[in-house]
């Protein structure tokens, strides 16, 4: 796969610490990592004799000052090795390339025209022979799927689409002879945001998605929490409204039924006989349409309520907001913020809320990022 490997656990304590917080002096590297300079000398030899790390002079400085090792940061070698990342949606496959920092380098999306595993395999293949064709050094390749993933490579359940037990890992591997990784689309995004994003550095740090369902990662120590109920259903059973609508998909006044594109569009077109896009609900509310500017003024509230409750409880440095549905904010902001302070301590920090306008692309990328993690770094807990 490549001739990084194998990493020891201190090799790739100090490999992650670059990647992820580089370019680091050696005197930087050594205190974040409590090691003596004998110590780091000895780790950082193989990877740069490698290609993972290389001595990089300080940008900006003078000649005479980037003279000499102590005074050359080590960074790891972004472009030596690309990965491919995937986001599998009900009606497209969203594909990247990344380079090992997850910068996206090219783009590829298709039309999912089959659910059957093996076809999904074929697509997959044939996406990933193209997009590798343009960036030779492909190490490895991740998979993002709506459902549960057992082991990185079995999709346990897919509620899109209408999969169990399913061994993509190993259809996809069978086609390309890439190493593969699979996972759940929300804990790969939140892996993503916590390396390279907006959890980046933090110690405490949630990510709440809200689109075509309720997605929820928790970052503890720098480190996502993962859960056996992932993706089992986040947000069906909490109830923030008792009274509130009832849908196909959630209990009633739960935050699926509140929040989710599909519910929200349920609750317009069983009050008007109409089948209104989100969007166009949307700008309905912000128009003051009376149905739209209802039901988006309970899912802004409701937002409000559910962001107030994971502060509470998460006590988060900073929560993400992101996913196919964040145009509620550009409507109903000041009613999400309203809610937040009615449900926080008068005396509560305030609640540090970043919202990301993000596309499939996003979520593929995150798919990449778990590649990165485990293929080269060895797994995401290292």
């Amino acid at each position: 796969m490549s001739d990084w490997l194998p990493l020891s656990p201190a090799e790739r304590s100090v490999a992650i610490e670059v990647l992820v917080h580089g370019p680091l002096s050696r005197t930087e590297l050594a205190h974040r990592l409590r090691l003596s300079q004998g110590s780091l000398t000895r780790l950082t030899k193989p990877l740069i004799e490698s290609g993972l790390l290389v001595e990089a002079p300080w940008a900006g400085a003078p000649a005479e000052a980037r003279q000499g090792r102590p005074s050359q940061p080590l960074d790891v070698v972004a472009e030596s090795r690309s990965f491919l990342g995937f986001k599998i949606t009900d009606e497209m496959v969203y594909g990247v390339v990344t380079s090992l920092r997850s910068d996206i380098v090219a783009r590829l999306d298709r039309p999912l025209t089959s659910h059957d595993p093996e076809r999904v395999a074929d697509l997959l293949a044939a996406m990933a022979a193209e997009l590798a064709a343009g960036h030779p050094a492909v190490a490895g390749m991740g998979i993002g799927v709506g459902g549960f993933v057992r082991d990185h490579a079995v999709v346990g359940e897919s509620p899109y689409l209408r999969w169990r037990d399913v061994p993509l890992a190993e259809l996809v591997r069978e086609r390309t002879g890439l190493p593969v990784v699979v996972e759940n689309d929300v804990a790969a995004l939140v892996e993503a945001e916590t390396w390279f994003g907006a959890g980046r550095g933090l110690d405490r740090f949630v990510v709440l998605t809200i689109g075509a369902g309720i997605g929820y990662g928790l970052v503890l120590g720098g480190k996502r929490v993962p859960y056996a109920e992932e993706d089992r259903g986040f947000g069906r059973h909490w109830i923030i409204d008792p009274l509130g609508p009832l849908t196909p998909e959630g209990e009633r006044g739960s935050a699926v039924s509140l929040l989710t594109i599909p519910s929200i569009r349920y609750q317009i077109r069983a009050a008007t006989g109409r089948d209104a896009s989100y969007e166009e609900i949307l700008a309905g509310a912000a128009e003051a349409e009376p149905m739209a500017a209802r039901v988006i003024g309970e899912a802004g509230r409701a937002l409000g309520t559910l962001l107030a409750q994971i502060a509470n409880f998460v006590l988060p440095q900073k929560i993400l907001l992101a996913g196919e549905g964040v145009g509620l904010m550009d409507v109903a902001g000041d009613m999400v913020l309203d809610a937040v302070r009615t449900h926080r301590h008068p005396l509560a920090a305030p609640v540090r809320l970043e919202t990301k306008v993000s596309d499939f692309h996003d979520w593929a990328r995150g798919a990449a990022v778990l590649a990165i993690q485990v293929l080269v770094l060895g797994g995401a807990d290292g």
